[in-house]
């Protein structure tokens, strides 16, 4: 009796925090597979992005991320036909949906549904001009089988924990997000993450890099800031973001790589690094605020890594190329806001108004 209330005092709301996204994420890699998707790590980090304390906010965000999914998917299958074969149309498509959907993402009350709108239609393209065989439609099914997979995993989870051990360890209330009106500043921040964009597909038409749709994430996901962040130049706040991201991926990726090595292609060694992992990613993620980015990019690595798309055929080369990608990205956009910072650094700052967090969504 007296183990069970020491070890009852030791459980906190943090501790099922973390224990929900190990079991979302293990989860949301069942259902992937058990649907036939493709890609089964953005099933996993999907099951581990949605998760929220409480079944009704689950619930938003998971909806939100179907939302924009779909929407930015079926575009660009609409519009891929016509643009692919003209590369210069097909970086201008990609540079106004960008603009657009980043603008909607730093601004709107439904950022998270805008995020994953430019996200996804980034992601189509840019693997459609790697891979000119696939079949587009196919590709976009299996996306929004592999979204599904993880806000199903997310709902299953959350839902059971809601009527049992959150009553007892409950979380945190999350802030609302605020909308925010006509943002000069934030839409020339998109439109410089819209140029980034835009010369991805230049260079993926060029050197033919692979995986390059993880550059796009990159971009992106880096560059949703509050607006009360961004002032004249985001380049600051960004570059904050980059080293993060930078750092939690590097460590991620040497804690993953150590794990597959010592797997011998076994699949449960590989699911244990995986709940490893992703527990440890959660529990940076909860700790300094001012450094859970690094929590997130952490276990972004770890699934990218760990969570092949069969487990009988893990290896280091597929994570590496989507993490090479990450660095591409980051390659293309630091040029883009430098000079950015230039001239945005002689004129006043639009007054700023809070909008959403800083964790980028992703």
């Amino acid at each position: 009796m007296a183990c069970g209330r020491s070890l009852s005092k030791r459980i906190t709301a943090r501790t099922i925090d973390e224990g929900e996204c190990v079991a979302s994420v293990l989860l949301a890699i069942l259902i992937a597979h058990l649907l036939g998707a493709t890609h089964i790590s953005w099933a996993a980090f999907a099951g581990y992005m949605v998760m929220r304390g409480h079944a009704a906010e689950t619930l938003m965000r998971g909806a939100l991320r179907i939302v924009g999914t779909l929407a930015g998917g079926l575009l660009a299958l609409g519009i891929a036909p016509f643009i692919l074969p003209f590369w210069p149309i097909t970086a201008l498509a990609m540079m106004l949906v960008g603009t657009v959907s980043l603008y909607a993402a730093i601004t709107s009350r439904r950022s998270y549904a805008w995020l994953f709108f430019g996200l996804t239609f980034a992601m189509v393209l840019l693997d459609k001009l790697e891979h000119p065989d696939i079949a587009l439609a196919a590709f976009v099914h299996t996306r929004i089988l592999e979204t599904v997979a993880g806000i199903a995993a997310c709902l299953a989870v959350s839902l059971i924990s809601t009527l049992t051990l959150r009553r007892r360890w409950p979380a945190p209330p999350t802030p609302l997000p605020i909308g925010a009106p006509w943002h000069r500043d934030a839409f020339r921040h998109a439109c410089q993450a819209g140029v980034a964009l835009a010369l991805l597909v230049a260079l993926g038409i060029v050197f033919h890099i692979p995986a390059l749709a993880q550059g796009a994430i990159m971009i992106m996901a880096v560059m949703v800031l509050p607006a009360t962040g961004i002032g004249q130049s985001g380049l600051a706040p960004v570059s904050r973001r980059i080293l993060q991201r930078t750092i939690g991926c590097g460590v991620g990726a040497l804690f993953s790589a150590a794990v597959l090595l010592g797997a011998g292609g076994s699949a449960l060694p590989l699911l244990v690094g995986t709940a490893i992992g992703t527990a440890l990613g959660r529990h940076l993620e909860n700790g300094d605020p001012a450094h859970r980015y690094i929590g997130t990019q952490f276990t972004l690595a770890v699934l990218v890594t760990l969570v092949p798309d069969r487990y009988d055929a893990a290896e280091l080369l597929p994570a590496s190329e989507r993490l090479t990608a990450i660095f591409v990205g980051i390659a293309m956009l630091l040029p883009v806001l430098l000079i950015g910072h230039a001239f945005g650094a002689r004129r006043p700052a639009t007054p700023a108004t809070p909008t959403q967090d800083e964790t980028g969504g992703i």
